[in-house]
């Protein structure tokens, strides 16, 4: 690693900027409550947003009873680093392992997700317990915009670019070769990473699996065809928030940043949709978990430039664009958006492993935690039997 272009980075939010943080959550204003029926249950409670009971409460134990400095020493336990690339600087975390046989592993994130999603798995990725495990030397930046990196201040920065100052970032840490994982627009850049660069990428792992567009409906059983028909329901029927911020994320940026019960309503909205949960996110995530995602977007002024992945990588992938690294896809049952298999391999030709898994939504390293290190392995495992 060269000490002159990668530096050593510790997270440390200053007082005053958490004084402010708790001084508008003291003086935040709410809307009326929704206008569901009071027996509504389930999803139908949520159908308008966020319930006010919810989010008053929550806001209340963001004031009350959340530590941001316990969140910093837990992330502050990992070599967190800092480096220029095409002139973004990119905040990171690595973590090397012990053992000799460790292979590179790049994880990218999503939005509305960050570094948070796999602070508990780095370890277990990279030290595992039992021998027979493979090791992983793991890699977890922070997309340009989001977090800790510099917000972008030229357009351009899309999910090619990011893969392109992906190859860069491992190089510069002495990885020529690596594996990679994504889930969300992490999926995306993950997939932009295998069909560019295949020479520097052993395999792939995801959990997104968009075919290319114009697929016929004929060739799929009727189990496909629901999977296909809830994915382009979600998309014409649930992505409102997408749609804003692949044109304006300026103009929702300026909410966002300036009130952080906006920033928590806009996220928190997300990690119930999407998450394989009844009545509750905190079903599956913990409220600690949500709050230290919402108030790292909140406390890094990042709504903004991170809704511009959006505007810069809406229906980004090439059409033509295909994966032949070995490839090992993950469907969880409650995600947004996923395809059936005859349809991915279209796209990734050279499928190794394929697993469907049994419970898990949009988040599952925070919801499934357990299940998911498992299936990651064994995924990057069937990687590595085919590579050698």
């Amino acid at each position: 690693m060269s000490k002159q272009s990668v530096r050593e980075f510790e997270i440390s939010i200053s007082e005053g900027a958490l004084e402010d943080l708790h001084y508008r959550l003291n003086h935040a204003r709410f809307p009326e409550a929704e206008t569901v029926p009071n027996d509504a249950k389930g999803k139908a409670r949520w159908r308008q947003g966020v319930p006010l009971k919810e989010m008053i409460e929550l806001v209340d134990y963001w004031k009350n009873e959340y530590d941001w400095r316990k969140f910093e020493k837990k992330i502050n336990q990992f070599q967190n680093y800092k480096t220029v690339i095409d002139g973004v600087d990119i905040h990171f975390i690595h973590m090397a392992s012990t053992r000799k046989n460790a292979v590179p592993l790049i994880i990218s994130h999503g939005w509305p997700g960050s570094v948070v999603e796999f602070l508990d798995i780095i370890k277990a990725l990279c030290e595992p317990e039992c021998k027979e495990d493979p090791a992983f030397h793991v890699v977890v930046p922070s997309l340009p915009g989001f977090g800790f990196s510099e917000r972008p201040s030229v357009e351009g920065i899309g999910t090619e670019k990011i893969a392109s100052i992906w190859v860069q970032l491992m190089q510069r840490l002495g990885y020529n070769k690596f594996l990679a994982h994504g889930g969300d627009w992490g999926g995306v850049i993950t997939t932009q990473l295998a069909g560019l660069y295949p020479k520097n990428i052993i395999g792939i792992h995801s959990t997104f699996n968009q075919a290319p567009p114009g697929m016929s409906l004929d060739v799929l059983s009727e189990k496909d065809k629901i999977w296909a028909e809830n994915s382009f329901n979600f998309w014409g029927n649930k992505a409102a928030y997408a749609k804003v911020q692949s044109s304006q994320p300026q103009t929702i940026g300026y909410a966002l940043v300036d009130s952080p019960t906006g920033q928590l309503a806009w996220i928190l909205d997300k990690f119930f949709e999407w998450t394989d949960t009844t009545n509750s996110p905190y079903e599956r995530i913990s409220k600690d978990h949500i709050l230290d995602n919402v108030t790292l977007y909140y406390l890094t002024r990042t709504a903004a430039s991170s809704a511009r992945i959006y505007y810069e990588s809406h229906d980004a992938i090439d059409p033509e664009l295909t994966v032949d690294v070995p490839t090992a896809l993950t469907l969880y049952p409650k995600d947004i958006e996923k395809y059936p298999r005859v349809w991915a391999e279209k796209r990734y030709r050279n499928i190794v492993a394929w697993n469907e898994a049994p419970e898990g939504g949009h988040f599952p390293s925070l919801e499934v935690s357990e299940y998911f290190v498992k299936d990651l392995r064994n995924g990057l495992s069937s990687i590595l039997e085919v590579y050698k």
